[in-house]
């Protein structure tokens, strides 16, 4: 049997409540206990926030497989982004020289697989004449609230990578996921045969003034 590439978990999570964060502190994965204010709890917590956007995205796609046989794809290739997500917060919830050889982390391999499905997903869409507004169909509206989130998860890993190392390998896949949501999100609109909301400038209550 191959040798694995990542440690597996080893925990005991039998009790749910231990006061122990009740004075404002938590203790990253290799200890150190540190404020829950501090920049290194936004990081990995705003990456924690987007994988439960993506579980709610993963279960649309789900959903919509049956109009859609394509969709159980998507849904599978979310389920992947999760597990990465987690792989990526194991190593921003502990202190840089504490990292073992075998955490989980994110690597090139991640980001080479998510240019590979950019690519083929974007091949077949229109062209885009204007900007796109979150609409069209649920599991649309989901992948470009992932979006948004993963964008405000990259600024704050970007922040945390000027207070201490952060590998450049989890900057550059919070960037290329973010695209990847967003082509995903065009791609569920064409899968489903309904039209993308384009931005009109024109739309707003200004623009309609006589």
């Amino acid at each position: 049997m191959p040798e694995k590439t990542y440690k597996d978990p080893e925990l005991a999570l039998n009790r749910i409540y231990t006061r122990s964060g009740d004075q404002g502190e938590t203790r990253l994965v290799n200890g150190r206990r540190i404020p829950k204010d501090d920049l290194k709890i936004e990081a990995y917590g705003t990456v924690d926030e987007l994988n439960s956007f993506v579980g709610m995205a993963c279960f649309s796609a789900r959903e919509m497989a049956t109009a859609s046989n394509e969709m159980g794809r998507l849904a599978d290739t979310l389920v992947r982004v999760q597990h990465e997500l987690f792989n990526l917060g194991s190593i921003l919830a502990t202190d840089p020289k504490e990292i073992q050889s075998k955490q989980a982390r994110v690597t090139a391999a991640d980001i080479l697989q998510l240019e590979a499905e950019i690519d083929e997903m974007n091949a077949n869409l229109e062209r885009l004449r204007s900007f796109v507004l979150p609409g069209g169909c649920r599991l649309n509206t989901e992948l470009h609230a992932c979006r948004a989130v993963c964008r405000r998860a990259e600024r704050i890993v970007i922040a945390l990578s000027r207070k201490e190392d952060v590998p450049k390998d989890a900057i550059r896949y919070l960037n290329r996921l973010s695209d990847a949501f967003f082509v995903w999100s065009r791609w569920a609109c064409g899968q489903l045969g309904v039209h993308e909301v384009l931005w009109q400038p024109n739309q707003g209550a200004s623009g309609s003034v006589d």
